[in-house]
C-alpha cells in the first residue's frame, strides 16, 4: 500500500510558506503523493491551487484533489482545462479526485441547488472525459490525469466504475472501508471494466506535542455542522502516536487499500517529518 500526505491547505492559518516547504519536505521523505481537501465556504485554499503551489517546488511527488468538489465548479469545460494544465506542468503527476460534497453552506455560497448534485456530477465526468480524450484542449500531455470518483453510496460506486480509474473514500473506518471496496469491486464487474479499480482512503493524524490540541481544535471545528458527538469522535480518531499510525496503515492495507492518504491537523512541517519516522520512511 502506498502511503500519501494531506497537504494542510484547509487548515486554518496555514501560510504559503508552510504549505511549500510541506510538499519539499513530503517528496524528500518518500510519500507517494500530496492531498488536498476542498471546502468553499471554510478558510481553506482552492485545491488546484494549493497543487499548483506544491507542483511548482517538487518533482516527483503524486498530486492529489482528494477529492475536489465537482458540482461547486459550474463549467467542466473550465475544470478539464485547470486540471490537464496542471497535469502538464507537473510533468503528468495529477489524479483528480472528484466528489459530491454534501455541505449545504457549500452550495449556498457557490449559489448551486444541491438537490440535483449526482447528475450534474454524472454530465460533469462525462464532459470532462470526452473533452480529454478529442484532443480539442491543450496543453498536450503524454498522458492523461488519473480519474478517481470519491463518495460512500451505491450511486457513488456505480459512478466510479462507470468513469473512474479506481475509487476514493471519505474518512470512514477500516472496517467499513472494507464493506465500501466489496461494493466498488461489484459496481466495476456490473460495468463490465477490466482491471482493478485504485482503491484510496483518507485518515487524520496529530502527531507529537500538542497533538490531542490539535485535532480537537482543527477536527471539531472542521466537521462541527455533524454535532458535537460526532465531530468529537472523528477528533478523538486521530492517529497521535507512532503505534496508532501503524496500526490504521494495517488494518487499511488488510481492506483492500491501495493507498492511505493521512491527513494533518496543524500546519507545522515538522509534523511531515514525525509521519515519516512513524510510518518508516
Amino acid at each position: 500500500m502506498d502511503v500519501a500526505i494531506g497537504l494542510p491547505n484547509a487548515v486554518p492559518g496555514t501560510t504559503g510558506k508552510q504549505l511549500t516547504e510541506w510538499a519539499r519536505r513530503a517528496e524528500a521523505r518518500g510519500f507517494s503523493s500530496l492531498g488536498t481537501i476542498d471546502r468553499i465556504a471554510y478558510p481553506n485554499y482552492e485545491v488546484l491551487t494549493a497543487l499548483s503551489a506544491a507542483a511548482a517546488v517538487t518533482e516527483r511527488i503524486g498530486l492529489c484533489t482528494s477529492v475536489l468538489l465537482g458540482p461547486l465548479r459550474a463549467n467542466a469545460a473550465v475544470l478539464a482545462k485547470q486540471a490537464l494544465s496542471l497535469h502538464a506542468l507537473s510533468g503528468g503527476r495529477l489524479t483528480l479526485g472528484i466528489g459530491l460534497g454534501g455541505r449545504d453552506d457549500d452550495y449556498e455560497l457557490a449559489g448551486i441547488e444541491i438537490g440535483n448534485r449526482g447528475e450534474e456530477l454524472d454530465a460533469m465526468l462525462t464532459e470532462i472525459k470526452e473533452l480529454w480524450a478529442s484532443g480539442k484542449m491543450g496543453p498536450k500531455t503524454d498522458t492523461l490525469p488519473s480519474l478517481i470518483v470519491g463518495g460512500g453510496v451505491d450511486a457513488s460506486f456505480t459512478r466510479a466504475a462507470e468513469f473512474g480509474d479506481g475509487w476514493i473514500a471519505g474518512g470512514v473506518p477500516p472496517e467499513e472501508f472494507a464493506g465500501m471496496v466489496e461494493k466498488v469491486k461489484a459496481a466495476w464487474a456490473a460495468a463490465g471494466r477490466d482491471g482493478e479499480p485504485r482503491m484510496m482512503g483518507l485518515a487524520y493524524f496529530a502527531l507529537g506535542d500538542g497533538g490531542e490540541e490539535n485535532a480537537n481544535a482543527y477536527l471539531k471545528d472542521y466537521y462541527a455542522w455533524l454535532g458535537e458527538e460526532i465531530s468529537g469522535y472523528i477528533a478523538g480518531s486521530a492517529a497521535k502516536d507512532a503505534e496508532t499510525v501503524k496500526q490504521y496503515l494495517a488494518a487499511y492495507e488488510d481492506a483492500g487499500c491501495d493507498e492511505l492518504i493521512l491527513f494533518p491537523c496543524s500546519s507545522d512541517p515538522d509534523q511531515v517529518d514525525q509521519l515519516a519516522d512513524a510510518v518508516g520512511l
